[in-house]
Order: structure tokens, then C-alpha cells, then sequence
């Protein structure tokens, strides 16, 4: 299958040009003007005149069927693909589970049976480690030379999978010597647990107070210290959905003094802030970890993404429905399962915020939603990139359409929107996958299982950066 795409405008992260596209299989074969008139033939041409081609968007960091508090994040590797494939997501990097007192391998083979013939777009996995022993050490090796070379570790979730500086430690110089990279959710979970006992015990109860009890200087402090562990072991860290600008204070920190630290920030840090929490109960609908910080953090947050002492923004997409999920919390909102949905809208998102909104050119976009991700994790230039040789994972995108997000009309298997009713400009026309159209004009193409596990490289660009 030959196609051919003509009249857009290609829209990367080192530029920006006119020119057309030829996709031969699954891989772009040509770029230049005027391939038609040239010579070039094609079994199906796509006109994006008006409209710019962007490549792919990724999202590193998903949570597809996910076990928290007795439930399960609702989204499927197939339902959850395919909203973000509406969104212009054509690839995910999803979050294997090792349960505590189990084996790597065992939490990586049974996410790879939840995502294998279901996936409709590509996808890799990082791996949680919820013990780290002698024997998690070893298979860390394995992971990396399979393709699964990042491990996520946490100081928050006491008694679930909280580990401590020692064993963080430990798992950092692990990677020195595999070329793996760890990623920590740095919050002081030990903390946070003392003030939510306080509040609770003080008949303080609703969802807002999950915000309250997770204080900002929590989120610092650990972000500090898993940085001066990461430099002590002399390898990279990378902080995943960073809220708060005490924890952006001490990246930036450690990044202007030379150390390979990294960072993402989502967009609910970016468009949503703890205000949406305190409604009685349907602040439920917006109970993640970290919080919804003030809104005064939020141009931090924005001025971080524009310098690149933030490097990219993700998701941490894991819904729950609101009734029958996210109601175990009544009474204790410590029982509350934490979570978003927001995979099918990062890219309109912070398109309309960041591009219409002045404060990213198209091209900066470009960087944050699929290029940086795609050189961090392994995938570049196979991924994240419109060139020759790569992945013909390529948006048609149409940056003067609008739309409202509502859960009437999103793709996400989960029953409310946090962003429901909010207009945005910005929207993905026409999405191919490895050169398969999967969504075209607001409808599903695309085929159950056309996914593939993403094999992904070690963390070299980290340690070049």
C-alpha cells in the first residue's frame, strides 16, 4: 500500500516546511513538493491542504487496566488505544505491574497477555517494581535487553509500593551498569499518610482534602531527594507528572548544575487546580496523585515546558468511572481510587493552551507531545519524527477546527470528562499507524490488534543530554 499525502504542511520539532509525503507500507519513503507531478504514484492520496502533518503523538505514561484500590482502571489496551488514536495518539508506553512478593517477569508477561490482539496502535511497557531485591536486580537486566528498559519506583503508596532510599538506591546503580532509567513518583507518601490520618480523624472526609493533605513541599522534598540519590549512583532520573513548583524549583536546580535529571508534567497540572476538588463529592472526578495544585502553579508549570527544564508532557491517564468506582471513597477520600482520564485530549490540549494560546510555537508542540518522549524512552527516530525511514505514524491536523470535550462525545471507556465543556481548537482529522489510516473525519478505521510491542533502546539519549 502506497499513499501519498500532498499540500500539508509538515510540522516537526526542528521545523516546519511545505511538502508532500509518500508512505510505502509502513514507513515514509519520500518527502518533497510536488511528488505527484513528479512522477510519483500512489494507491490512495491524501489532500491536507490547510492542515499540518505532525508525527505521531506519544504518551509515556499510561495506566490500561490497572489494579488500585480494589477496582480497575477501566480502559482497555483496546478501548484505551483507541481514544488515544482519536486524540492523535499513536503510541503509548503503558506501566507493567510487578505485585509485591511476585516477579518482574510475571507482572510483565501478564500485561503483555492484556495488550497483545487487543491494542489497535503501538505500545511499550515501562516496569513497576514494588520489591527490589536480589532477585529483581538481576531480571532488571533481562527487561533491558528486551526492550522494557525503565523501572518506576515510588516514595509515596506506604505498604503498596513505596520503596525506600535504600532500595531506591540500589535499583539506581543497577542502571549504571544495564543502561536502564528509573522513574520515580516522588511525593513523601510516609508524610502525607500522618496528615491524611489527621484529617480524616477530624471528620475531614470530602475529596478536597485528598489535595490538602498532599502538600506541595511533600512533592519537593522527595523530587530533592531522589535527584541527590540519582547523582550519588551517577546515573539519569526521571520524575514523572510533576505538579508543583517546589519539585520544579529542585529540577531545575539540579539540572543547572549538570546532572541528567529529566521530567514530565500532564495536563491536568496544567488546565485543571485543586478548586475543581472542592465540590462535596464530585471532587471525586478529580482525585489524582499528585493533587491538583493552586492555580498559581500553573505558569511554572508552563514556564518550565517553554525553557525545557520540563521535557515533555504526559498523561498518567488511569480512569475510573465516577459512579461505581470512584464512590468507594465516600466518607474517607483516602479510599478514593486516584486517577484521570485524559489520554484522547493532551494533544488538543495543549495545542489550544500552548500554540493558540501563545506560550509554545507548533513546533515546541510537536517536541513535547511526541519527539522528546520518543528520544527518552528508546523510540527515536522510528518514532516521534516525520522522515524518511521512520514509522509513517503521521496526524493530519487541522489547527483552526473546534471542539468541545464532553463525555457524551469522548472515546475514553470512563463516564465523565474533567475537562467536560471546555471549547479547544485544534483537532486530529486523519491518523495513520505505521501508514494504516485508524481514524478519519471523527470515525474508526482502524482494527483490533494492529498494536505491536515497541522493542524500545536503553536511556543513551539521557546520558548524552
Amino acid at each position: 500500500m502506497r499513499t501519498l499525502i500532498t499540500n500539508g504542511t509538515i510540522v516537526t520539532a526542528d521545523g516546519s516546511t511545505a511538502a508532500d509525503v509518500l508512505i510505502d507500507g509502513e514507513t515514509i519513503a519520500q518527502i518533497g513538493t510536488d511528488l505527484a507531478a513528479n512522477g510519483t504514484t500512489a494507491d490512495e492520496t491524501i489532500d491536507a491542504a490547510g492542515r499540518w502533518l505532525i508525527p505521531g503523538a506519544i504518551d509515556v505514561h499510561t495506566h490500561m487496566e490497572l489494579p488500585f484500590g480494589g477496582t480497575f482502571a477501566k480502559d482497555t489496551f483496546e478501548s484505551g488505544t483507541r481514544a488515544a488514536a482519536f486524540g492523535g495518539t499513536t503510541t503509548i508506553v503503558d506501566f507493567a505491574v510487578q505485585s509485591r512478593g511476585s516477579s518482574l517477569r510475571a507482572g510483565l508477561d501478564a500485561w503483555h497477555a492484556k495488550a497483545e490482539g487487543n491494542a489497535v496502535a503501538d505500545y511499550g511497557f515501562h516496569m513497576i517494581m514494588s520489591d527490589v531485591n536480589d532477585e529483581t536486580l538481576k531480571e532488571m537486566d533481562q527487561l533491558v535487553a528486551e526492550g522494557v528498559p525503565d523501572f518506576k519506583l515510588f516514595t509515596a503508596y506506604p505498604g503498596v509500593f513505596y520503596s525506600d532510599d535504600g532500595a531506591i538506591f540500589r535499583a539506581m546503580q543497577q542502571t549504571a551498569t544495564n543502561g536502564g532509567l528509573i522513574m520515580m513518583h516522588a511525593e513523601n507518601g510516609m508524610a502525607i499518610d500522618i496528615v491524611a490520618a489527621d484529617l480524616v480523624g477530624a471528620g475531614k472526609t470530602d475529596p478536597l482534602y485528598h489535595g490538602i493533605a498532599r502538600y506541595p513541599i511533600f512533592e519537593g522534598e522527595a523530587t530533592n531527594r531522589v535527584i541527590r540519590l540519582a547523582e550519588a549512583a551517577q546515573v539519569p532520573v526521571y520524575i514523572v507528572h510533576l505538579s508543583a513548583r517546589d519539585a520544579l524549583t529542585a529540577v531545575r536546580d539540579a539540572r543547572d548544575r549538570g546532572s541528567q535529571v529529566f521530567a514530565e508534567t500532564c495536563p491536568q497540572y496544567l488546565f485543571l487546580s485543586i478548586d475543581d476538588m472542592g465540590n462535596g463529592f464530585e471532587g471525586a472526578k478529580f482525585v489524582c496523585s499528585p493533587p491538583l495544585r493552586s492555580a498559581d502553579h500553573q505558569d511554572e508549570l508552563w514556564t518550565g515546558l517553554i525553557k525545557d527544564d520540563l521535557q515533555l508532557v504526559a498523561t498518567d491517564h488511569c480512569p475510573f468511572d465516577f459512579e461505581g468506582q470512584k464512590d468507594l471513597g465516600k466518607g474517607d477520600f483516602r479510599k478514593i481510587p486516584n486517577g484521570l482520564p485524559g489520554v484522547e485530549d493532551r494533544v488538543d490540549l495543549l495545542h489550544d493552551g500552548g500554540v493558540v494560546g501563545g506560550r509554545l510555537t507548533k513546533e515546541r508542540w510537536v517536541e513535547i507531545i511526541a519527539t522528546a518522549p520518543a528520544k527518552l524512552f528508546g523510540m527515536f527516530p522510528r518514532k516521534g519524527t516525520i522522515a524518511v525511514g521512520s514509522d509513517a505514524d503521521i496526524v493530519v491536523y487541522d489547527p483552526a477546527a473546534t471542539r468541545t470535550i464532553s463525555a457524551a462525545t469522548h472515546h475514553m471507556d470512563v463516564d465523565y470528562s474533567c475537562y467536560e465543556g471546555r471549547a479547544v481548537q485544534g483537532r486530529s482529522d486523519i491518523v495513520l499507524s505505521r501508514g494504516a489510516v485508524i481514524v478519519r473525519d471523527g470515525a474508526f478505521t482502524g482494527k483490533k490488534g494492529h498494536g505491536k510491542f515497541l522493542k524500545r533502546s536503553t536511556a543513551d539519549y539521557a546520558r548524552l543530554a
